[in-house]
């Protein structure tokens, strides 16, 4: 089958995908949904999220399913030996990108290295994503999310005052790297089509896409030299900018400015803490938190969320429930922004994933417009025949068991 969204942006790139787990194939992802021609290289026994569950839909890990949509399948033993590398130089002589997240020094192993594919192919834009990058005394380590988590320093400020350190409830180490890596790819083919004709090298970092998220974090530091701490939900900024909990559940409120702080002293019937000294700038109100906190605790604890809500709302001070997911994902809001396809595939049937955020004027795939993810090796056959290899050639690749 061949790629299904002839309108996307990035309709007629081809991308060689040798990435696996989630960072690689994250980005990878972005790329099909924009409407790239996805070719996904597995290892014989295949990506190993195919076997990370439960959960299973179908007997296909639901991990898998989440982050492999509008890609093609080949398997190909890397280790084999020359006809393995063959097939992806063949390949890659005619993909627009190459993309893996091996550990460094493991593609130069395999056979794969840029200084070599860049012979084969000038215009190939080659990337590698690694837990710390390509140089530095760490580039040998594992890339596993929660390491480049941790190493950044997020962690440090993760999670409630005087707790253990907390890790966020995704992978966002792995995530931040892909989304990197999209951009890193993206400009690199403008760069290509409006400026040399050259492909270029592009080296991203978990460790270093966790230490740009840092942003303010990293600014209060070198202006202060002191360490920030972990506030649970509260910004080290702003005040009140948190969680409350109200007589039933928690809730957000998130008070920006102090014209917003006036409007939810109003909402709550409590004009007089607009007018209390303590609390009449966001200065204050962040140097007087604590006392700032214990009153509205009190007092929101009086009423249900769905209560302030609506007074917050009203006053149009923002505020938010705290979803659960399956809240967030039925929501109205979710639903109007068409955030959920329902794709189908061959062994797990009818499933739902999430969909691409990127909506552009004139063009936002809907789910007839999406492959969903491959079997292993479903379209091996077809891409050796599309990079101009014999029946009989293919036949001998399978025996050999260079290809599945």
């Amino acid at each position: 089958m061949r790629f299904k969204l002839k309108n996307g942006p990035l309709s007629g790139t081809k991308v060689l995908d040798l990435s696996q787990v989630l960072t690689g194939p994250y980005c990878t992802q972005i790329l099909g949904d924009l409407g790239a021609d996805v070719i996904k290289v597995e290892p014989p026994g295949g990506d190993g999220t195919r076997k990370w569950g439960p959960p299973f839909i179908g007997g296909e890990s639901a991990y898998f399913l989440s982050v492999n949509r509008n890609k093609r399948s080949i398997v190909i033993d890397l280790k084999a030996g020359n006809d393995a590398r063959r097939i992806l130089r063949r390949i890659a002589k005619k993909a627009d990108v190459m993309i893996e997240n091996f550990r460094p020094g493991v593609a130069s192993e395999l056979g794969i290295p840029y200084r070599l594919m860049k012979r084969i192919n000038p215009r190939l834009i080659y990337c590698s994503i690694s837990g710390y990058g390509q140089t530095g005394p760490l580039k040998h380590k594992p890339g596993y999310d929660i390491a480049a988590f941790a190493a950044s320093g997020i962690m440090s400020i993760t999670g409630e005052k005087n707790s253990s350190p907390m890790k966020v409830g995704v992978p966002v180490a792995d995530i931040g790297a892909g989304m990197f890596a999209a951009i890193g790819i993206v400009s690199s083919l403008y760069e290509r089509q409006n400026m040399n004709g050259m492909g270029r090298y592009i080296d991203i970092s978990m460790f270093d896409s966790m230490l740009s998220w840092l942003t303010f974090q990293a600014g209060s530091y070198f202006a202060t030299g002191e360490n920030p701490i972990p506030l649970g939900s509260a910004h080290p900024i702003i005040a009140p900018y948190q969680a409350f909990k109200a007589k039933d559940r928690f809730f957000i409120l998130a008070i920006g400015n102090d014209n917003q702080w006036k409007r939810a002293c109003q909402a709550i019937d409590s004009e007089d803490l607009a007018k209390d000294g303590r609390f009449e700038t966001n200065s204050k109100r962040r140097t007087n938190r604590e006392d700032l906190v214990h009153i509205l605790e009190k007092r929101l604890s009086k009423q249900k969320a769905d209560y302030w809500l609506r007074k917050f709302e009203f006053a149009g001070v923002p505020c938010s429930p705290i979803n659960s997911v399956s809240e967030a994902l039925e929501s109205p809001q979710a639903r109007a922004r068409k955030m959920v396809l329902k794709l189908h595939h061959p062994t797990a049937g009818d499933f739902r994933s999430i969909s691409s955020p990127i909506d552009f004027t004139g063009f936002r795939s809907s789910e007839k417009d999406n492959l969903p993810p491959p079997t292993i090796g479903q379209q091996s056959r077809s891409i050796l025949r599309e990079f101009d290899y014999t029946a009989s050639d293919i036949e001998d690749l399978f025996e050999r068991k260079i290809v599945a």
